[in-house]
């Protein structure tokens, strides 16, 4: 077991209805277009699968899907939409648990990387991606940068949502590079509010390179978005490719 927070089932029963946006053409036109191109005629591997907002859509893309899954319940959420025979998901962390087969593609999408919250968890994260990947294939990353930008003196919090039924922030400690994702949500019309928050371990992508090279793979690429739009010091996130050498 890794230091990751495990999803409950309320909070998986509501996952795919408060993660709409991320669900949509828009966004997934693009994530299943750059991840088909990679995976070739290979497999796909997909870490902290989740309910199969992307691994399902991809599946049915015609690329050969699998999954790894910390929590059984956003996995039961999943198995609603496929079975198990056409996307296999193993219960399991993505820092250390096996899949059989070899995978020209193994990704990790919107900040889950950050769910492990040891700089040592996240090695064997890059580690054991490397451990499916055949030579040639490649481990891709997306993740945003961390925001402290926005933190002037004393301030440790970021707003990164504020909406008629949402308000988010993080707050950050420094030292250990923990975010703390807070949530405050209203679920109906009584002015309510349903509170929620997440711990995450941030990191740069000079040190996901770090990691990378760790685990014995080069960067290919790094863009700003599934578009392929230039990384900048100005971009809000990053697609991030490495290869396994041949």
């Amino acid at each position: 077991m890794t230091s990751s927070e495990l999803w409950t089932l309320a909070t998986a029963d509501r996952y795919d209805a408060e993660e709409g946006e991320m669900s949509s053409a828009a966004v997934l036109g693009p994530t299943l277009a750059f991840l088909a191109e990679l995976a070739g005629d290979g497999q796909a591997l997909e870490f902290a699968i989740g309910t199969g907002r992307v691994g399902v859509p991809l599946r049915e893309r015609g690329v050969p899907v699998a999954g790894i899954e910390l929590s059984e319940h956003m996995a039961a959420v999943l198995r609603r939409k496929i079975d198990e025979d056409t996307l296999p998901v193993v219960i399991g962390d993505m820092a250390s648990t096996v899949v059989p087969g070899e995978f020209t593609l193994v990704y990790l999408v919107y900040n889950t990387i950050t769910n492990l919250l040891t700089q040592d968890e996240q090695v064997e994260c890059f580690r054991n991606a490397a451990r499916h990947l055949t030579p040639g294939g490649r481990f891709v990353i997306e993740l945003g940068v961390p925001p402290l930008r926005f933190l002037p003196p004393g301030q440790v919090a970021v707003p990164f949502d504020v909406s008629e039924r949402h308000l988010g922030f993080d707050t950050f400690d420094l030292v250990e590079q923990i975010l703390v994702s807070h949530h405050l949500t209203r679920d109906g019309d009584d002015g309510r509010y349903r509170r929620g928050n997440s711990r995450h371990r941030y990191a740069w992508p000079a040190e996901l390179d770090l990691m990378a090279r760790i685990a014995g793979l080069e960067l290919e690429r790094r863009v700003a978005d599934w578009n392929g739009a230039p990384f900048t010091q100005d971009s809000a996130k990053h697609i991030s490719v490495w290869r396994k050498p041949v």
